[in-house]
């Protein structure tokens, strides 16, 4: 069965609309794994729009399970990254007038720039996964610049307005994880999964990981965290 990473960057969201210092993450991260969370994922965004650098430095001294930080291939980020040392970074697309991460990271257009990064950063000891969309050119590539995961974005999977259209988008998604599998990347995925279409993705052969994180936080709304988590968990228990 794939591991449960639980985003909590909504908590802090919550937070940030008011510019105060509740819900904090922190605590989040606490129930997530009281839920029987595998890992913790949180982004820190270029614009601190949600996560914001004190939830980083108090989860990496908090956190018991794994971390992954979601980040831009960037220098200032880089720059944290190797400060405090996440067991994971997943290297994702970053535009500031989106509301969330859209699609995935163009690896074939960016790999120099992506290379200096993840090379930095697996001389460090830190796993690196990359975002990307189940495409056959987009693998490849990742795995000629020899990072450890890949995380397919399974938002088309999650948009699909009707049954047909999500099974084209399933079967894609079947066919990367097989050709990840076999260029020797671990295989995660994730974006926009729930509570009601979770499953099918569950049950794919390889899948090492799911992260999930805004259904889990809005049904925490209404049952509270730990409970949330425990739900989705049990989802993914295969």
């Amino acid at each position: 069965m794939p591991a449960l990473g639980v985003n909590i960057d909504h908590v802090a969201t919550v937070r940030q609309a008011r510019r105060t210092i509740e819900p904090d993450p922190v605590w989040a991260a606490v129930l997530a794994e009281l839920g029987g969370a595998d890992g913790i994922t949180l982004h820190l965004r270029e614009d601190r729009r949600h996560i914001q650098d004190r939830d980083l430095q108090v989860m990496r001294q908090t956190v018991q399970v794994k971390m992954n930080l979601e980040m831009a291939a960037e220098e200032e980020m880089t720059v944290i990254a190797l400060s405090v040392k996440p067991d994971q970074v997943t290297l994702v697309p970053e535009k500031r007038e989106e509301i969330t991460t859209e699609g995935g990271l163009d690896v074939v257009a960016n790999a120099a720039k992506i290379k200096t990064c993840a090379e930095q950063l697996k001389a460090a000891g830190i796993e690196v996964s990359l975002f990307i969309d189940p495409d056959e050119r987009q693998i490849e590539t990742a795995t000629s610049l020899q990072v450890d995961a890949v995380e397919l974005h399974t938002g088309r999977y999650a948009d699909a307005v009707n049954a047909l259209a999500r099974e084209r988008e399933f079967e894609q998604l079947v066919t990367a994880t097989n050709l990840g599998i076999d260029h020797d990347l671990l295989v995660h995925m994730g974006h926009g999964l729930t509570y009601r279409n979770v499953s099918p993705i569950a049950e794919i052969d390889g899948v090492s990981e799911l992260n999930i994180g805004h259904s889990i936080v809005a049904r925490a709304l209404m049952v509270g965290f730990e409970e949330a988590v425990r739900e989705m968990k049990s989802l993914i228990t295969v």
